[in-house]
């Protein structure tokens, strides 16, 4: 058998595996494209992209392949009409990642979803969801403001971001603190290019995907840049957001101290809802004071506010 025979029944084989996997409604049709896409950038296998993207398990590709092998489903394409019936309503992920990242030990909901915290933050997303009107389905973006450093206004923002891609959000969490960005660190990524570079340059920003959390996507900071607040002044941020809510149910944005930089109060106002976060027996009464007073010249509106303790 020739080379190019070989791999045109590899290629056979994972076609197969694919269309086993629609049609056991283990992903939809617009998800398996999304994979498609992922594999052919990153030089992967179709499944190894799609277990690399957590979109399905290890069992679940055994599964398909033992299908495949003993010819249960003996022609999938025949039945192409019927599969999208067993399918989710909703669209895959709309996003082309450049790369794929782990959440970082420092991500309780990640790696403790049985421990106190995490409840908290699910009591959060459920509040945020219930309580304030924010529909995890509709497009919506919440930008996570403080008045200093050192808050836990990161943190929150990451696991807030993990709590709502676990009820089946398209969440898009986004590192717009340009000054010390720290996203990145906690899902162990690079931060070369992001927002910055996208923003400065123009361009679709380079999206990153998360192992085992398929309806999350990451967009980190960047490397520094001369005039941050200019470019989140400008309209290219606007449109960039009205895009983001465009593909995305949930868009999270962490943001800079607000004492030290107007950063925040311009992410704000093209925000549609904020959250103030500050820390008990940290955070100076004056500065919250100022960061409200502040913010309300924005057209954001306010949501909630979390006191961390730690």
């Amino acid at each position: 058998m020739s080379v190019d025979a070989a791999n045109d029944g590899v290629i056979s084989i994972y076609a197969k595996i694919r269309d086993e996997l629609i049609w056991g409604a283990r992903l939809t049709a617009d998800t398996a494209k999304h994979i498609d896409e992922v594999a052919e950038s990153m030089g992967l296998t179709f499944a190894e992209a799609a277990i690399r993207l957590g979109l399905i398990t290890d069992k679940q590709l055994v599964d398909a392949m033992e299908s495949v092998r003993d010819g249960s489903r003996e022609d999938t394409s025949s039945n192409a009409e019927e599969a999208p019936l067993k399918q989710d309503a909703r669209p895959g992920l709309p996003v082309k990642y450049v790369s794929i990242v782990e959440p970082g030990s420092a991500l309780i909901l990640a790696h403790g979803p049985e421990n106190a915290y995490s409840e908290k933050i699910r009591a959060l997303r459920t509040e945020l969801v219930l309580l304030n009107g924010v529909s995890p389905r509709v497009g919506s973006s919440i930008a996570l403001l403080s008045p200093c450093r050192g808050e836990g206004r990161t943190q929150l923002s990451a696991e807030l971001a993990i709590a709502f891609s676990q009820i089946g959000s398209r969440t898009l969490l986004v590192d717009a603190d340009l000054r010390r960005p720290r996203l990145h660190q906690l899902f162990n990524s690079e931060n070369f290019i992001g927002l910055a570079q996208s923003l400065a340059a123009g361009g679709t920003p380079p999206m990153l995907g998360v192992r085992d959390l398929p309806n999350l996507s990451l967009l980190t900071a960047g490397s520094s840049i001369a005039n941050p607040l200019e470019l989140l002044s400008n309209g290219s941020f606007e449109r960039q957001m009205s895009d983001w809510r465009k593909k995305h149910d949930m868009v999270i944005i962490d943001t800079p101290p607000i004492s030290q930089y107007a950063d925040g109060l311009a992410i704000a106002s093209f925000a549609e809802q904020v959250i103030i976060v500050s820390r008990a027996g940290f955070t100076p009464h004056k500065d919250l004071k100022e960061m409200l007073r502040r913010l309300a010249a924005t057209r954001s509106r306010i949501v909630g506010a979390v006191i961390n303790k730690f």
